[in-house]
């Protein structure tokens, strides 16, 4: 499932790290069956559901400092997301247009969940609240 355009991914950060991870679930089903695809694959499959997760661990936080702390952890789990993107790239493991896509979105996301913490560990309110 390759983004066809920018209209195509969600505005909501709930909705758009879910995506992520069913996206990251299809492609590391799709890595060869080697020590090397297998070891990645699961590196890979915790730090992209990762993100997910703490996107929605954020959501419910008790506190502005849990909510930073947890949108922190996603940002860091979106960049390891990217490196093993980028190895699989790298290596040769899969040739697929959506490990480019997914490295893209892994960038991406990183970038906008820094800037929703830096806003409130800031004590602004955050920029996109999900519904």
């Amino acid at each position: 499932m390759a983004w066809r355009s920018n209209r195509d991914v969600p505005f909501d950060i709930k909705k758009r790290t879910f995506l992520f991870a069913v996206r990251i679930v299809q492609l590391v089903g799709k890595l060869p069956r080697t020590v090397a695809g297998i070891e990645i694959g699961r590196q890979l499959l915790r730090a992209g559901t990762s993100v997910g997760s703490n996107v929605e661990e954020a959501d419910g936080a008790v506190s502005r400092k849990d909510f930073v702390n947890h949108t922190r952890i996603a940002r860091k789990e979106a960049r390891e997301s990217r490196f093993w993107l980028a190895l699989i790239d790298a290596a040769d493991l899969l040739r697929d247009p959506e490990v480019s896509a997914l490295m893209q979105e892994a960038y991406e996301l990183a970038r906008i969940l820094s800037k929703i913490a830096n806003t409130a560990s800031l004590g602004k309110k955050p920029i996109a609240k999900s519904q």
